[in-house]
């Protein structure tokens, strides 16, 4: 079916019979110009928006449109998490090009729907319009806590630990998997259409890359998962971090901005980078330095944060929290000390989708 035999109207009511509300602060939700939302006097809502651009964010020659709808919407929900919020609701919009059918969008609205219904959040609205450039989504998120659970990026104080979930560089990896695959099959369909071969080009579009035992990098790059899990464990164990942001340009992008931020300094150690094996073994591969992966790669939409000294014990027995370094005074830098002892300055080497 063609987008224009339904329209831009036409097309929302398509997607929106499927939404259901969840949350009684959801007062009206699509339907009308504004959602109406009632927090209450005691809490603070929390809005963050992303826009991701065909070309720039995703490249649709591997990246199926349901994988796009479910890591836009988790990229988001990782913010608000990052600010030691609960996600709530999120409005969506798109700008589409002619080349996308009605069920090319439905797909991208049903990954929406599924990260949506794994953290109760609401679609309550967005706008949809048209593109000459591909796809666009931009979608704006918000979220809801206690004023004194709000946790920001400038609280980071000297000899608080530096704590990370999870582990880096395996979207990065992800990514590079992904690109490499997609020059190898360009350079064979070049090669097909030069020797003018039909069986060829036959056998090209149906063949498919061997990703067996790179499964883990792969879902790492094109199904991220916002870490709220993580906020929970740390509400239980009774730990409030003085900082904290989601990793997504790259650890050492976001922890120099907690420290510009804190006006702090810090030290982080190589061999505490926490890795996973396909992680280290795709990095071997490419022959590119695991560390760096780690360091800069982004887009692991893992969490950042910053602890009291006093706390060590408490989050270190936490699962999949990862003690890294600790805060210094300013006059000290930030670095990294490598496995032989060395100490390096951090460089912002992470994702910068503007710098020339």
């Amino acid at each position: 079916m063609e987008i224009s035999e339904l329209g831009e109207f036409g097309l929302i009511e398509r997607l929106a019979k499927d939404i259901t509300t969840k949350n009684a602060s959801t007062i009206k939700g699509i339907g009308d110009d504004c959602a109406i939302l009632a927090p209450t006097e005691e809490m603070r809502s929390v809005v963050t928006t992303d826009l991701l651009m065909e070309g720039v964010h995703f490249d649709l020659t591997y990246v199926p449109l349901r994988h796009l709808g479910y890591k836009a919407v988790m990229v988001n929900l990782s913010d608000v998490f990052a600010m030691n919020a609960q996600p709530r609701q999120l409005t969506v919009s798109l700008a589409i090009s002619s080349k996308f059918q009605v069920e090319d969008i439905e797909e991208l609205y049903a990954g929406m729907r599924m990260a949506c219904e794994k953290w109760n959040v609401d679609i309550v609205g967005g706008d949809t319009t048209a593109s000459l450039t591909g796809l666009a989504i931009s979608i704006t998120a918000i979220g809801e806590a206690r004023p004194e659970d709000i946790v920001l990026r400038s609280g980071a104080k000297p000899t608080d630990l530096i704590c990370v979930s999870g582990n880096l560089g395996a979207a990065y990896m992800g990514l590079q998997l992904l690109e490499r695959e997609k020059a190898i099959y360009n350079e064979q369909v070049e090669a097909a259409r030069k020797s003018g071969s039909k069986e060829q080009m036959e056998l090209l579009r149906d063949q498919q890359p061997d990703f067996s035992g790179r499964e883990y990098i792969l879902e790492r790059q094109l199904k991220p998962e916002a870490r709220g899990d993580i906020i929970k464990a740390l509400r239980q164990a009774g730990i409030h971090p003085t900082s904290m942001m989601d990793i997504s340009d790259g650890l050492s992008s976001e922890l120099m901005h907690i420290c510009k931020q804190s006006q702090t300094g810090c030290r982080i150690y190589e061999e505490r980078l926490p890795l996973d094996y396909q992680t280290a073994a795709m990095a071997e591969e490419l022959n590119l330095n695991v560390s760096t992966c780690a360091l800069n790669g982004g887009e692991d939409y893992e969490l950042l944060f910053t602890v009291p000294l006093a706390m060590n014990d408490t989050v270190s027995a936490l699962e999949d929290i990862h003690v890294i370094g600790y805060i210094t005074e300013a006059e000290k830098g930030q670095a990294l000390v490598t496995r032989d002892g060395s100490e390096f300055a951090l460089k912002a080497q992470g994702w910068n989708p503007l710098k020339a």
